[in-house]
């Protein structure tokens, strides 16, 4: 007990409205259904909690995280309920604190079970798109001064990690886990397949309809993370938790599910290191940065491309490079800082040049082929058109390039690409051929499950303005109200066409 208020609870306890007493007798009730039928909470329990930062025993705050994600419909944790999760002895020295509330970096033996408590809440709640009030994201400068040294080193061997009596032993991760068991190399092959169908079934249709497949099959592997398998099968389960995770927040992002889609990030960051691959662990938090410049937070996507470029290690190939300096140029771009956004795509041509091929791409670094660093250099060169117009030609140029090249059924690039042409055309004073790739766009959009498209669909929607009085431009902009989907996220409200 601390003596002070839990402050991260009492917020959340305000948004449920909830009295003190109702709150225990669903805490005993909960209880009693996952299998704790001995549990009797009161009034003056739950006001030490909230008042006096008292921390309960488990299994407490495994239920109070359980009902307050199914009220306020949005994953909450035991961290985000402001508790600090115990662990077995031996443990690394918590970090917690008023800046990190979520104790980053996670050790090791919390990370699979932070993952499967995740993925399991996620699960619970059986529906898309609410986001509950007080959601928010974590600042990139709290991200990357929590995990800066943390991701710069070499994760423990399995001789250095803790041991309990039985080595298969695994204590309760989460809510409604699933009864796991030790598996070997022919299961992880089919997961990794899995994994494969997952990411052309997003890159092809969006993120919507697999999302919730994507994030189950994740719950799973965190319940096999549980048990200690044979080093090369713990590295190999560890890749598949790390590729799902990305997976799923990228799937999470693309709908609108923003503070969902970090934490999935920031899991697969974990996961990743977990598996010593710290490239991937890398490329897990440039997604984040991409998230937020799509959110309109550049700064807070270079303190994140920091950490990524920092953290990525000696043996990222130059592919990889490149893609990591495309997302920082946007950045750059978006903050207008036009000189730096030129030399940081250069920087990005001659790695993506120099990589020979002599080395197997990741499974996960496959999808970046030569359209699309195009697509990021129009993205970013559209991007900077806002502050310097002359830059639309440029972001023309790209695009074209990359469309010509978009022929293996990715169509939410092909969306993008054809948005970037259009909002350069707009700018660069062309409303024809603006019409033709909005269009384009627009006959596109309906065949995916992308909440971005259409975010970026309001980006261009408000360039026409200028083109009030032109008959095809205001038919345009008829059928893009008539198309707009009715539900926005709070992003696209604030931007309401």
């Amino acid at each position: 007990m601390t003596g002070e208020p839990n402050t991260r609870l009492a917020d959340l306890f305000g948004l449920a409205g909830w009295s003190k007493g109702e709150l225990a007798r669903l805490v005993n009730r909960q209880a009693a259904a996952m299998g704790h039928p001995q549990l009797a909470t009161d009034t003056s329990r739950v006001r030490r909690w909230i008042d006096m930062g008292e921390t309960p025993r488990d299994p407490v705050p495994r239920v109070l995280a359980a009902l307050f994600t199914e009220r306020l419909g949005r994953v909450v944790t035991i961290e985000d309920l402001g508790f600090v999760r115990h662990g077995r002895a031996g443990k690394r020295r918590d970090v917690r604190n008023t800046d990190n509330p979520d104790g980053l970096p996670w050790a090791p033996e919390r990370t699979a079970a932070v993952l499967t408590e995740f993925t399991g809440m996620d699960l619970m709640l059986n529906r898309r798109g609410l986001m509950g009030a007080g959601a928010a994201l974590t600042a990139g400068s709290v991200l990357t001064s929590a995990m800066h040294d943390w991701l710069r080193t070499d994760p423990a061997l399995p001789s250095d990690a803790a041991r309990v009596a039985d080595p298969l032993h695994a204590d309760p991760a989460g809510f409604d886990r699933y009864e796991a068991a030790p598996i070997g190399s022919q299961e992880i092959e089919a997961l990794e397949r899995s994994v494969e169908v997952f990411r052309a079934w997003d890159a092809a249709r969006g993120g919507g309809l697999q999302r919730k497949a994507v994030v189950g099959q994740l719950n799973e592997v965190g319940g096999m993370l549980a048990y200690r398998h044979p080093e090369h099968l713990q590295r190999r389960l560890w890749a598949v938790a790390a590729n799902l995770a990305v997976l799923a927040g990228w799937m999470s992002h693309d709908v609108g599910l923003e503070p969902t889609a970090q934490k999935y990030f920031v899991i697969a960051a974990h996961a990743a290191r977990e598996g010593g691959d710290r490239p991937r662990a890398g490329e897990a938090l440039s997604r984040a940065a991409r998230q937020m410049v799509h959110l309109g937070r550049p700064d807070e996507a270079l303190d994140l491309m920091k950490l990524a470029r920092a953290g990525s290690g000696d043996e990222t190939l130059p592919r990889t490079h490149a893609m990591l300096h495309t997302i920082e140029a946007w950045a750059q771009a978006a903050m207008g800082r036009g000189q730096a956004m030129r030399r940081t795509l250069g920087e990005a041509e001659e790695l993506f040049v120099s990589d020979k091929s002599d080395v197997p791409p990741p499974s996960w670094m496959q999808t970046f082929k030569k359209e699309d660093l195009y697509g990021m250099q129009a993205l970013a060169y559209r991007t900077l058109a806002e502050h310097e117009p002359g830059a639309a030609k440029q972001a023309q140029h790209f695009a074209q390039k990359a469309l010509a090249l978009r022929v293996d059924g990715r169509q939410r690039s092909k969306i993008f690409d054809y948005l970037s042409m259009a909002s350069a055309c707009f700018i660069a004073d062309d409303p024809e051929q603006a019409d033709r790739y909005a269009r384009l766009a627009l006959m596109s959009m309906g065949e995916t499950s992308s909440q971005r498209t259409w975010d970026r669909l309001r980006e261009m929607y408000r360039l026409t303005g200028q083109y009030a009085g032109y008959t095809k431009i205001e038919d345009l902009r008829e059928e893009i109200q008539l198309a707009m989907p009715k539900q926005t996220t709070r992003k696209s409200r604030d931007n309401r066409i």
